[in-house]
């Protein structure tokens, strides 16, 4: 694996793609960018807002403009994407190396208390994420070039990654 390139992390929300990426950029001396985090500086805003004031049609619009930039312009990064970020960007291989944390629902529900899901504009009815959920999980298994269990430490996810990274050298 060269230096330069990106390494992709996607995931539902909750499934430990900040957290991951934070330690894995320390781990393999990149830097870590959060996608949303991205897209918020550059709107000047917070997704909920973007979502609450334009809708997802412009927030998804924002994250194939950011998907458009990382690709051209992100090198020796851990990227950080949103959960649905995957379903409108086509080719995130274009970014780097996609790794899916791939975690079960209840999994999902059991990480995120009440106070997180409220600022999480999809999880707003429980009965839509889960079907958000297992529609996004196939799209996940199809742009995934690494799959790692993500139930389980952070050290251990991040030697599973790792020792993936390194089999694709």
């Amino acid at each position: 694996m060269k230096c330069a390139e990106n390494i992709v992390l996607i995931g539902f929300m909750g499934a430990g793609k900040s957290t991951v990426g934070r330690e894995l950029a320390k781990r393999t001396g990149r830097f870590f960018l959060d996608a949303d985090a991205l897209i918020e500086s550059a709107a000047g805003r917070e997704v909920a807002s973007i979502f609450k004031q334009e809708g997802e049609e412009a927030f998804r619009a924002l994250e194939k403009e950011s998907a458009r930039w990382m690709a051209e312009c992100v090198r020796g990064s851990v990227i950080s994407t949103g959960g649905g970020m995957p379903t409108v960007v086509k080719r995130l291989k274009d970014i780097g190396i996609v790794v899916y944390l791939k975690l079960p629902f209840r999994k999902i529900v059991e990480r995120i208390d009440a106070k997180e899901r409220a600022g999480r504009p999809l999880f707003a009815d429980m009965n839509r994420a889960e079907e958000l959920f297992e529609k996004r999980e196939r799209i996940y298994e199809e742009q995934a070039q690494i799959t790692v269990d993500a139930d389980g430490p952070v050290e251990r996810i991040l030697e599973d990654i790792l020792k993936a990274l390194g089999s694709l050298r």
